[in-house]
C-alpha cells in the first residue's frame, strides 16, 4: 500500500494530465521496446508488472529471456537484471556471444584454441594475430560492453528468496544509478514450496512475483515449464493476478537449421491478445521475428 497524505482522484487528475502534456516524446507504445515489433505492438511495450513466460522443456524460453534482455538493453536507456536458475552466468555469455558473432554455441564453448584451428591456419609459433573466427567473438564482445554494463546476472539456488530478490533489486539500482530496471526470472518454479504439486505452487508464485513487481515498479518477465500440452488460453485462467501470459509453441515446422514458434499472448492488459511467429537458430541461441507463421 503506497504511504503519504490520501488524496481524491480530483486532487491528482490536474498532476496526472500535466505530466502527460509534458511528455514530448512521440512513442509508437507506451511501455519500454523488446526489440522485436510484433511483440511491441501487442503489449504496447512492456511496463510494470509480471510477464509470466511459458513453455515445454526445451522450447526456448531461456533464450528468448535472454535475448529480450539484451535487446531491451540496446534500445532502452534502462539497466536489467537476470536471475537464473538452471544455467550459469558463462552459460548466458556464450548465448550472447554465439547470437552476436554467428559462430555456434558449442564452438564458443570450446574455446580459442578450437575456433583458431577451425578458422583458419593452424597456429604458428611466433604468430600473434588470431583468424577470423576468434577475431569476432572479440569484437563483439567489445562492442557489446555499453549494454552490458548495465546488465547483471545473479546465479540462484534453492535458498533463493523474494526478499534475496528485493534486495538485489535495490542494489543494481544504486550500482547502475537509475530506477529504470528490468527484472527476469528464468525457471520461477524453484521459488515455490517443492513439496507442492508445480500445478498448485503456479498461482501462489504468480501472486509474489506480481506484488513484487507492482511494490517496485518495474516489468517482471518469468519463466514457468509447461508440463501438460493444454490449449494456450487455459493458462490465462491458471495465472490470473499476471498482467500478461505468453505460451510459447514449436509448432511443428523446422528445416535444417531452424525451428518455428509461435507465442500465443492469451492474457494482456495493456494491449491485445495476440500470436506472434518466431524462428529460432537454436545452434546460435538467435531468435528472430518473422512475419507470418509457415
Amino acid at each position: 500500500m503506497a504511504n503519504g497524505p490520501l488524496k481524491s482522484e480530483g486532487a491528482e487528475i490536474d498532476g496526472f494530465v500535466a505530466a502527460l502534456e509534458a511528455a514530448h516524446d512521440v512513442r509508437d507504445v507506451a511501455g519500454w521496446r523488446s526489440g522485436f515489433a510484433a511483440l511491441d505492438r501487442a503489449l504496447n511495450g512492456l511496463s510494470r508488472g509480471l510477464y509470466l513466460l511459458i513453455g515445454p522443456s526445451g522450447s526456448g524460453k531461456t533464450a528468448f529471456a535472454k535475448q529480450l534482455a539484451d535487446q531491451m538493453l540496446r534500445v532502452n536507456d534502462i539497466a536489467a537484471l537476470f536471475f537464473t536458475f538452471a544455467e550459469l552466468k558463462d552459460d548466458l555469455r556464450v548465448r550472447t556471444l554465439a547470437r552476436l558473432s554467428g559462430l555456434e554455441t558449442h564452438e564458443i564453448r570450446r574455446g580459442a584454441g578450437y575456433l583458431l584451428h577451425n578458422y583458419g591456419a593452424a597456429k604458428q609459433p611466433g604468430a600473434d594475430e588470431p583468424p577470423a573466427g576468434w577475431d569476432k567473438v572479440k569484437a563483439v564482445a567489445a562492442e557489446a560492453k555499453s549494454w552490458l554494463a548495465r546488465l547483471y546476472i545473479i546465479e540462484c539456488d534453492l535458498t533463493s528468496t523474494y526478499d534475496g530478490i528485493e534486495r538485489q533489486v535495490a542494489a543494481v539500482r544504486q550500482a547502475a544509478n537509475t530506477q529504470h530496471l528490468l527484472a527476469i526470472i528464468d525457471d520461477a518454479q524453484r521459488l515455490g514450496d517443492g513439496s507442492i504439486a508445480i500445478d498448485a505452487r503456479l498461482p501462489l508464485v504468480v501472486e509474489r512475483l506480481s506484488d513484487l513487481a507492482a511494490r517496485l515498479e518495474l516489468p517482471l518477465l518469468a519463466t514457468w515449464p509447461e508440463s501438460d500440452r493444454d490449449p494456450p488460453q487455459r493458462w490465462a485462467e491458471r495465472a490470473p493476478g499476471a498482467a500478461a501470459v505468453m505460451v510459447l509453441r514449436d509448432n511443428g515446422s523446422s528445416d535444417a537449421f531452424t525451428r518455428r514458434l509461435e507465442l500465443h499472448i492469451v492474457k494482456n492488459r495493456g494491449g491485445e491478445k495476440a500470436k506472434v511467429a518466431f524462428d529460432f537458430t537454436e545452434n546460435l541461441s538467435k531468435i528472430i521475428q518473422v512475419d507470418r507463421p509457415r
